[in-house]
């Protein structure tokens, strides 16, 4: 009996603590997004979030990050894309803020439409990327005080009927402080 009640304590306690385990660590950056077979920047193979392909020439982070960033790209694709040239980022951060001014340009230039609004999320969804980073690797890649966030819902709003950005949104938004955490 007692070998039984011990067993089913360590049983409720996987149950309870897996799902925080599976989720901790910056959302933006440490969980990777299933696109399935679909192209994105290089990566490694291996358990965890923090597997860049070892032999990635980060000299061509911007130019394949722009490439992939295509009009046609889902936003699944997009936000693994952009988390992935975080990590990159990290261990480069003026070749971050390269790509991030490349982005931010592509929304000024974009037309207002969808193609826009997607150029504004790509730009805002990394600001809020590498403001995560920071928590990783006590470096700003960019200003803590840009509001990345504002961007994705002004991308949402102008494209409201895309489920993929109102996921993106949720998964900013989850790692934020609650009201309540702020307290």
């Amino acid at each position: 009996m007692a070998r039984c009640s011990r067993l089913l304590s360590v049983s409720l306690a996987v149950l309870v603590l897996a799902p925080a385990a599976v989720q901790a660590g910056p959302p933006l950056i440490c969980h990777p997004v299933d696109i399935g077979g679909a192209e994105s920047l290089p990566w490694g193979s291996g358990p965890g979030w923090n597997t860049p392909q070892p032999g990635y020439d980060r000299t061509r982070l911007v130019k394949d990050t722009l490439a992939l960033l295509s009009p046609s790209a889902p936003i699944r694709v997009r936000m693994e894309t952009l988390r992935r040239a975080t990590v990159y980022a990290m261990g480069d951060p003026d070749r971050g803020r390269e790509l991030l001014a490349r982005l931010e340009q592509r929304a000024r230039d974009a037309e207002p439409g969808s193609d826009g609004a997607l150029a504004l999320f790509d730009a805002g969804y990394l600001i809020e990327a590498y403001k995560e980073s920071r928590i990783i690797t006590g470096r700003d890649i960019v200003d803590p005080a840009r509001d990345g966030e504002a961007m994705v819902r002004e991308a949402r709003r102008r494209r409201e009927k895309d489920p993929g950005l109102e996921y993106a949104a949720g998964v900013i938004a989850s790692g934020k402080p609650s009201p309540k955490s702020s307290r």
